[in-house]
């Protein structure tokens, strides 16, 4: 299984990093991207992908965006040349109206340069959108031009939201425990209307953890059970899942 969308290098994870690694790699876990939110967040998603053997992306989560550099190019391209691996995406890049921690102008003007900068350097987007959605597909139709790739993560829209993303812009979704939840009937109506050709499995941990585990602490092992919640919505094997998922992925990342 690949977890598209983990934050491994959070702090939350300095005490058991090793262990929490060991039990995804036991739970079936091969592939594991690391996501950056601002300049040193990204300089830590990078040095964990080095010393464990994950992949990292880099970028300016919206939340972050009020701090993000004059030339988000030139600070993005110096995180790559001083680190020891490439990172495979941009991002985490954005906006999220609803906690409104930057002005939303700034969110727009930052999310806008990542596109741009992941579009001239052939890297694809891995986004965020809360709460924006009218906005965000504004950028996406102004900026984002094929052959750009992305992902927007998270994915918790409706079935029109689902649609838009997949069918005009080609972007996959990335699904996590919010699938498995009581109350997330509509959300796996849209994943099942979209289908398993345009999604991938994430956690992003710590965060949002899956049914059974909801309270704890989300980790890489646990999108096992959202893989299997998956197998149960698609009606079909979870071998099925995993490789379809899997194979999204890599065409995703080129990885």
């Amino acid at each position: 299984m690949t977890d598209t969308h983990a934050h491994i290098h959070d702090a939350k994870f300095d005490v058991d990093r090793a262990e929490t690694l060991a039990r995804a790699k036991a739970a079936g876990v091969e592939r594991i991207v690391t996501v950056g939110c601002d300049l040193a967040d990204s300089r830590r998603a990078l040095a964990a992908a080095a010393e464990f053997g994950l992949a990292a992306s880099i970028g300016v989560h919206p939340h972050e965006a009020r701090d993000a550099p004059g030339d988000i190019a030139a600070a993005l391209d110096a995180l790559r040349a001083e680190s020891p691996i490439r990172p495979i995406a941009v991002g985490e890049t954005g906006l999220d109206y609803y906690y409104d921690r930057s002005p939303r102008a700034i969110q727009r003007s930052v999310m806008a340069a990542q596109i741009r900068y992941a579009r001239e350097r052939a890297l694809p987007l891995i986004f965020h959108q809360r709460d924006a959605f009218g906005d965000f597909v504004a950028i996406l139709r102004d900026e984002f031009v094929a052959p750009t790739r992305g992902v927007v993560h998270c994915f918790t829209g409706d079935e029109a939201q689902a649609r838009t993303f997949v069918d005009e812009f080609g972007l996959l979704l990335g699904i996590g425990g919010v699938v498995t939840f009581k109350t997330a009937q509509g959300l796996r109506e849209a994943v099942k209307a979209v289908g398993l050709e345009r999604i991938v499995l994430e956690t992003d941990c710590p965060y949002l953890a899956p049914e059974p585990h909801r309270g704890r602490r989300n980790e890489p092992a646990f999108v096992a059970a959202t893989a299997a919640r998956l197998a149960d919505l698609f009606e079909t094997e979870l071998d099925e899942i995993i490789a379809r998922t899997d194979a999204n992925a890599t065409a995703l990342f080129g990885r």
